[in-house]
């Protein structure tokens, strides 16, 4: 009996983990968030401390939260796939709708306290953060069956809220610093854009208005690369204010003439690459990440 009950909890808590699918999003939310915190360090010369740690970990269940209440919504029409099925523990069974709801608010309520804990800044754009997560997928008002709001919920509360919040974790006085937020949420429109184009037969058989179906692939497209280049000039001029460090600049560089060479068939997300961009998108990432936190341990030994 005991064995049977152990059992048990041991397949609902894999279910769970399972839930927030966090090897999909760790990869970006950590560098974000960093980013955002060792901006904040350079522009303010504070010291980083124990609440990178705090937001870093409020960040990731923030978005877990996103994507657990995701598969609960979408059970239904995850559960006629067998692809989607097996990836949802909500659509295979493995998980009821009621658990994965429960697990989905004691989600929020440790990420709304952890947010608390960095201060008052941080837990107003948690807060935003966890608000857009939810009625992002949320049925009843389900922002990403719309266009533009599809786009500008998935890409505030994927990209600039968590940039955001790590820079609030120890700066309360922004100034340029809007300029990177909007380009890392600028990236993010890329990449929901790109989903989209990618999912495009699917969503649109499927009877779905999103803002690539509304709009058409070619406007979608141009949108998409649009953001990319507008994204690149705010960066370029953060490098200019001296914001972001010209060594930074130069490893980007560097790192991206090693990979430009190199194509994989796959997008970030492991499935079939739709644009010539995605075959750079885990590259690109994996720049991103060396980049960022190159900074961070320069910062940290500067500080030391």
């Amino acid at each position: 009996m005991f064995l049977d009950t152990f059992d048990l909890v041991t397949v609902k808590m894999r279910g769970i983990v399972r839930l927030t699918r966090w090897k999909e999003y760790v990869p970006f939310v950590i560098p974000l968030t960093a980013f955002g915190a060792v901006m904040a360090a350079r522009m303010h010369g504070v010291m980083l401390d124990w609440r990178l740690g705090v937001t870093l970990l409020a960040n990731i269940c923030a978005v877990g939260y996103a994507f657990m209440i995701n598969d609960i919504e979408d059970a239904a029409d995850d559960a006629r796939e067998a692809q989607r099925a097996a990836r949802n523990p909500v659509a295979s069974g493995e998980l009821t709708p009621s658990q994965g709801w429960a697990a989905s608010l004691a989600v929020a309520l440790i990420t709304l306290m952890l947010y608390a804990l960095v201060g008052l800044w941080p837990f107003i754009i948690g807060s935003l953060t966890l608000a857009l997560a939810h009625f992002y997928s949320w049925k009843p008002v389900r922002l990403k069956a719309w266009p533009v709001t599809d786009i500008l919920s998935h890409s505030l509360m994927l990209s600039g809220l968590l940039f955001l919040a790590g820079y609030f974790a120890y700066g309360t006085n922004p100034g340029l610093v809007w300029i990177v937020a909007l380009a890392a949420t600028l990236f993010s429109v890329y990449g929901q854009l790109y989903n989209q184009l990618r999912d495009y037969e699917m969503d649109k058989a499927a009877g779905l208005s999103n803002t690539t179906i509304v709009v058409g692939k070619r406007n979608a497209r141009y949108v998409m690369y649009s953001s990319v280049a507008l994204a690149l000039v705010f960066l370029v001029y953060a490098v200019y204010m001296q914001m972001i460090p010209l060594w930074i600049v130069g490893l980007v560089v560097i790192g991206a003439a090693i990979i430009s060479f190199v194509r994989t068939p796959t997008d970030m997300r492991g499935g079939e690459a739709v644009e010539f961009s995605g075959n750079m998108q885990m590259h690109l990432l994996i720049i991103a990440n060396i980049a960022i936190a190159a900074w961070l341990i320069a910062a940290m030994l500067h500080m030391a």
